[in-house]
């Protein structure tokens, strides 16, 4: 068979690619190494997170929250095994959706390992290792990321565990330890604790979501303590672990530099992740990497090898669904001589905590290290009217501002349905708007986006009417 684009990888970035290439008219195939579509996202990622972190919420509401709003319930007990069901019943739909989504626009789909044997020819080698080959003008590397793992500290799969075991477990943990205070780490440790978990966090670093503005981290660290028991334990290494029959002990040093040890009956690695292209053959097409694993590509996501493309968790950037989807789309409209563009500082963070967090543009940090005079305002869900009807006054929207020209720069946010609200901030931003253009804007009366035009107040001459 001869293709214009053959896309290697079925995650957010190679099926949506696959179909923008199809919509410009190329005549297109997509390749998966698992015998589903979808990617480590739709599979064991974003999408099985979220059923669990939906159900587990409603659990931890019931249970906490119900009977406030004078909704009263008897013998309420958590059914793990239903939850994980929902959970895969989520995730087949969304399996068969991109499915159809192929076969829509006409996108031929190979199952199996798909590797170069030179630069246009690929070789599928499917689960019983059956080989075949197909040819191709260009080519789209897709093949996304998976855990990171520490040397001194091995998955076992069953107490030793990464993100991929956590979405399947049998039974809630009694204490669940996490290495690593980042984005996994902290929705997953959300779900369990949500359903009777003791949640012990070990950071490395001095802050939890250390990438994100640190304000955010300050007031998730505080929330989640407060809420769900959290226990954090800063600027911690960790040295290694040891199983014995279901106990798990950590070892640690902590900031003194003293041995410290944690006691658990599973440990959550959740360090970050890693560029996955093991059996590609890139060798055999001649393709050059770079830093860290990754695929070495110039601003158009081109390779060294004319021709062939790298895009999302393979290549630099944040390791992000729609930042993948992005880059997805403008390869497949570059092909045919279109001028697309991203702008890397406008993709958006989110962490699907409950309260959720978010954040776009630069950060307080980065303003401050470049020396760029700016200014800040700040509006507290405790003081919105939406937040105290719904009992979500935690959190609070910060907006940062040009201290000249009043260009939004950057907006953080914590609080309820942040994951949606930031969409706004994207919004304007990308138009170049003004703190003032957003204070100017009508929001609907109450929503939780009037603390958006209420943080732009605040950082306009310090107008906010609500604080």
């Amino acid at each position: 068979m001869q293709y214009d684009v053959v896309v290697i990888g079925s995650g957010p970035g190679g099926y949506v690619a696959a179909i923008r290439c199809a919509q410009v008219g190329l005549k297109t195939a997509i390749i998966e190494k698992y015998n589903v579509l979808g990617g480590t996202c739709l599979n064991v990622g974003c999408i099985p997170s979220k059923a669990l972190l939906d159900s587990s919420e409603h659990y931890h509401n019931a249970a906490h929250a119900f009977e406030e709003h004078g909704i009263e319930l008897d013998n309420l007990k958590v059914n793990l095994q239903q939850m994980i069901k929902r959970k895969a019943g989520v995730v087949k739909a969304n399996n068969d959706g991109i499915t159809y989504l192929m076969k829509k626009n006409k996108i031929d789909t190979y199952f199996g390992l798909g590797s170069f044997v030179n630069k246009n020819t690929i070789k599928i080698t499917d689960a019983e290792g059956k080989e075949q080959q197909i040819e191709t003008d260009k080519t789209i590397i897709a093949t996304g990321s998976k855990p990171t793992t520490l040397p001194f500290l091995p998955i076992d799969k069953k107490r030793v565990i990464t993100s991929t075991e956590a979405l399947e477990l049998k039974e809630v943990p009694k204490n669940l330890i996490i290495i690593g205070g980042g984005v996994i780490g902290l929705e997953l440790g959300s779900v369990y604790a949500r359903l009777g978990a003791k949640v012990q966090v070990i950071e490395y670093m001095d802050a939890i979501i250390p990438t994100m503005d640190r304000s955010l981290g300050k007031e998730l660290q505080r929330v989640l303590k407060k809420t769900l028991g959290f226990e954090f334990f800063m600027s911690h290494k960790v040295t290694g672990a040891t199983t014995k029959g279901k106990t798990v002990k950590v070892t640690a040093e902590n900031p003194k530099g003293e041995e410290v040890t944690f006691e658990g009956d599973y440990v959550l690695v959740s360090v970050g992740r890693k560029p996955y292209t093991e059996g590609l053959g890139l060798e055999n097409a001649g393709v050059q990497m770079g830093e860290r694993g990754m695929i070495a590509v110039n601003d158009h996501l081109e390779t060294n090898v004319p021709g062939i493309y790298a895009i999302g968790d393979v290549v630099r950037g944040a390791m992000l669904a729609h930042k993948a989807e992005e880059e997805g789309v403008l390869v497949a409209e570059q092909i045919v001589g279109q001028k697309p563009h991203i702008n890397y500082n406008l993709i958006p963070g989110v962490v699907y905590t409950w309260p959720e967090v978010a954040g776009v543009g630069f950060t307080e940090e980065q303003l401050k290290e470049q020396g760029r005079a700016y200014k800040s305002g700040s509006f507290p869900f405790k003081a919105s009217g939406r937040a105290k009807a719904s009992g979500d006054t935690d959190g609070f929207v910060k907006v940062l501002a040009d201290k000249e020209t009043d260009e939004i720069l950057g907006v953080h946010m914590i609080g309820p349905r942040i994951a949606d609200l930031i969409a706004e901030a994207v919004t304007a931003m990308e138009f170049r708007a003004s703190a003032e253009d957003v204070a100017r804007m009508s929001h609907a009366h109450p929503t939780y986006a009037e603390a958006m035009k209420e943080a732009c107040l605040a950082a306009t001459e310090n107008r906010a009417i609500h604080i």
